[in-house]
């Protein structure tokens, strides 16, 4: 499991730049964008934070992520 504090820090990539990226856990895996919606994959404890892994799950809804995440 990711620390808490580490999910406090994290931010997405891409919307960080322009200010927001505040990421959500989801189903214990995956951080989630609340701004543009990316989804993260974390896997054996580290987040995977590249944006080509966000852009490929951004139109999965979040009940529909893979549990745990598939390997790459």
């Amino acid at each position: 499991m990711v620390a808490q504090e580490l999910l406090e820090i994290l931010r997405c990539p891409v919307c960080v730049q322009s200010g927001g990226g505040t990421l959500k856990l989801v189903r214990e895996t995956w951080l989630v964008c609340q701004d543009c919606g990316r989804k993260y994959p974390i896997r054996d404890d580290i987040p995977v934070m590249l944006i080509e892994e966000g852009d490929k799950w951004q139109s999965v809804p979040e009940d529909d992520l893979p549990v745990p995440p598939p390997e790459a």
